[in-house]
């Protein structure tokens, strides 16, 4: 082995944490511990090493610097260097390098157990970033899959995080794993969204060897966007490295184990980066498709038959930090089914979006109950979102409605004002009239770490005799962070609707606090029985609502526990003449592996008053007062294993009846390219003496022949609804971001064996950038 690849090890220490936790976590600990046990024997377990250094506080270090090198011109001829996952060219080793990766898991503070060396080289056009994982035990590294966007918690990986305008909050991330799969994803607000269905160009290899793996990424300037300046630009950055078998997380800029790598706050920096060229900022994808559809439904609204299409979209680099996209004869027909679902509750369930054109900066038009990464806050985006982009394009039953064009511009003004403008129109589709929807969002950064926001929506008919119908929505809210851990969000919002009057007001106020070691929140919240925000999305309405949680994240020194998380919950909602509807009060206990497996059991007491009749499940149940309670537990196999799964029971009663609830999952894995996955969730219910089974039965078989070649098929049956829905898939990455699909997708009832929607596409897609 050269010189300058010989590794020279830093042994891991475990931390003396105390143990107080025991007699309170060993109901919750005692099932998921032998389970675990059994399940990894001949894991390496971490030792306690006499002379090792004590946990640093990763808060408290100064966050690092890098200087990229850069190639001179007369150096470059197609690439500076050969893509072939091996950072070994002369090139390399004239660069700076990013060394002492310090652990977040599974020892916080500690020295990562495996080095791992990450040099940055530049030239006019692209970054570089070359990466050498050292490994004792390479024939143990784990790849799960071949697919872009891989799970990355159950892999091997290795991922850089840029924030390429420096604002210390908002950025991207790519990642590898040994095989050579990419993760690309994009993170806004300081790691509280995060966009895994964006797609950014990028070139990788990665190769594994006798001694660990190593990995290249080639980034375009054109698809990072910065600010030209003559002095140079600085790019906040930082590197993880996942050891999957180990369950460990080492960062370059170290971070509390809470956090993860787009936590932009606390990145580091890379210098020295200068003469660089964007281009024109221009991409061009166009696309042409022939789809067939048929069955009772696309019959039914004359759209049955062969539908060719051609259609594409157009990004501009208005700014070096404003991005504008414009899209015509927009199309969706490769996206993958949804996830079907079993509404146990009286209110409506969300499905997430799934489209391209929408995903990419969904970041910036957030403004609703927020979701804390890492906070447990009792509500999130899924319970209320002023806007919620399916209501574009898609009808109430998750048809398809065509959509003419569109156009939006997302990014930034200056260094602290970000803004979002969308505009799309769709046509006549069946009962549903040609539409037009507009959405303003603007977000002023303030004091640092807090913003202040707000947005307008507006959903106008545009057909002949619909003109009258509109919806509108406003809304302002605001977020601050205040001594590393305490959060506060607030929002306002009002809706306008030309048939609905009332109450058309929500306002929501939460507090946050979370630590390495203590979690608490709480919120108050009121909805109106007229707030209707027609391009948004919101459970529930005509409420108040009072939510608190408290809980604690010790990691006690027991063998194979990673750590423990005890906690409470309480609800209490009334309508809006002060009489309760509903109350709740929820205890339990999350116990996570080191391997990371998960165990977990709660019991909650509900109080539920229907003051009208109610349909659940099917099934009518009267007006009245009703308690009940309700006791679960999980246990989930970490994915990083050629058979995993999770396994769920929930028992208890339900209003006037009980419920049972069984879930099941196994993902067996013969290796990175073939995998299958099946899941069945059952709910054996009685209410109002009826018998109900509300069940959901998928499958799943994936093949990947390699990191641009996928063969997918996806099945699911709803019992509850009795229908059959299918998918297969096939796509093929011919370059960056350009696509072959292949798609069969089919609804049958099969109470009458009847088709009640099928659709078979070949969509050709080709990016050319500028």
């Amino acid at each position: 082995m050269p010189d300058h690849l010989i590794n020279r090890p830093t042994r891991l220490l475990r931390s003396g944490a105390g143990s107080a936790l025991r007699a309170l976590a060993l109901a919750a600990l005692l099932p998921g511990a032998i389970l675990a046990q059994q399940a990894n024997e001949g894991l390496a377990r971490p030792v306690r090493l006499s002379g090792s250094s004590a946990p640093l506080d990763p808060l408290s270090i100064p966050r690092p610097v890098l200087q990229a090198h850069r190639i001179d011109d007369s150096e470059i001829a197609d690439l500076p260097i050969v893509l072939d996952g091996v950072p070994d060219e002369d090139l390399w080793f004239q660069a700076d390098s990013a060394t002492d990766f310090v652990q977040a898991l599974p020892f916080q503070g500690l020295p990562a157990s495996e080095r791992t060396v990450v040099r940055v080289l530049f030239d006019g056009r692209n970054l570089y970033v070359g990466a050498t994982m050292y490994d004792r035990e390479p024939e143990r590294l784990t790849s799960p899959g071949l697919q872009q966007d891989f799970s990355t918690h159950d892999s091997d990986m290795f991922s850089v995080a840029i924030d390429s305008h420096l604002d210390r909050r908002n950025g991207i991330m790519f990642g590898v794993n040994p095989a050579g799969a990419l993760f690309d994803a994009q993170s806004f607000d300081d790691s509280r969204s995060v966009n895994r269905s964006w797609e950014g160009v990028v070139h990788t290899g990665t190769r594994v060897h006798e001694w660990g793996w190593t990995a290249e990424m080639v980034i375009p300037f054109t698809t990072l966007r910065f600010e030209e300046k003559e002095e140079g630009v600085e790019f906040g950055m930082n590197f993880i490295r996942r050891i999957r078998r180990l369950n460990e997380d080492s960062y370059w800029a170290p971070v509390s184990r809470q956090y993860r790598v787009h936590k932009f706050s606390l990145a580091g920096t890379l210098t020295g980066l200068e003469d660089l060229q964007q281009g024109r900022n221009l991409m061009l994808k166009p696309y042409v498709n022939s789809s067939y559809l048929d069955g009772s439904i696309p019959v039914d609204l004359g759209r049955d038959g062969w539908d060719p299409n051609i259609g594409g979209d157009l990004k501009y680099g208005v700014t070096s930090q404003l991005a504008l996209d414009l899209t015509v004869n927009t199309d969706f027909s490769q996206v993958e089914v949804d996830q079907e679902q079993v509404n146990l509750t009286r209110f409506s369930l969300f499905f997430p979006e799934k489209r391209d054109f929408f995903m990419e900066g969904q970041g910036t038009y957030i403004l609703g109950d927020v979701a804390e990464r890492n906070y447990r806050t009792g509500s999130g985006p899924t319970t209320f979102r002023l806007f919620h982009s399916r209501r574009i394009g898609l009808s109430d039953d998750r048809r398809p409605i065509p959509i003419i064009a569109g156009a939006r511009m997302t990014g930034r003004v200056g260094d602290s004002t970000e803004l979002g403008a969308l505009n799309m129109q769709t046509q006549d589709f069946g009962e549903y009239p040609a539409e037009n929807f507009t959405v303003l969002r603007l977000r002023q950064n303030i004091f640092g770490g807090g913003d202040v926001g707000a947005m307008f929506v507006n959903r106008q008919a545009t057909a002949a005799g619909y003109r009258d119908q509109y919806n509108r929505s406003l809304g302002i809210d605001t977020n601050f962070r205040f001594f590393d851990y305490l959060i506060l969000n607030g929002y306002y919002a009002r809706t306008e609707d030309w048939e609905k009057k009332g109450d058309s007001n929500s306002a929501w106020l939460q507090a946050a606090w979370r630590d390495p070691l203590w979690d608490a929140s709480a919120y108050v919240k009121h909805v109106g029985d007229a707030f209707t925000p027609d391009v948004g999305f919101v459970q529930r309405t005509a409420m108040r609502e009072v939510f608190g949680t408290f809980g604690a994240h010790p990691q006690p020194d027991i063998p194979w526990v990673q750590e423990m998380n005890p906690y409470v919950d309480g609800r209490y909602i009334e309508n809006l003449d002060g009489v309760i509807e509903t109350r709740s009060i929820k205890a339990g206990i999350i116990t996570q592996f080191i391997p990371g497996d998960r165990f977990s059991i709660d019991y909650e007491e509900r109080f539920e008053r229907l003051l009208t009749p109610e349909n659940i499940v099917g099934v009518e149940v009267p007006a009245g007062d009703y308690s009940f309670g309700d006791l679960s537990t999980s246990l989930s196999f970490t994915g990083a294993r050629r058979l995993s799964g999770r396994v769920r029971f929930a028992t208890g009663g339900f209003f006037n009846g009980d419920k049972t609830s069984y879930g099941v999952g196994a993902t067996a894995r013969y290796n990175e390219h073939l995998s299958l996955e099946l899941t069945a969730d059952r709910n054996d219910i009685v209410l109002s003496g009826e018998e109900v089974a509300a069940n959901v039965y998928g499958g799943r078989i994936a093949f990947a022949a390699s990191t641009t070649i996928f063969l997918s098929s996806f099945v699911q049956w709803n019992e509850a609804s009795d229908e059959l829905v299918s998918n297969i898939r096939f796509n093929f990455i011919h370059s960056p971001l350009s696509d072959v699909f292949l798609v069969f997708q089919e609804r049958r009832d099969l109470t009458d064996n009847q088709v009640l929607d099928r659709l078979l596409t070949l969509k050709v897609t080709k990016l050319f950038q500028f």
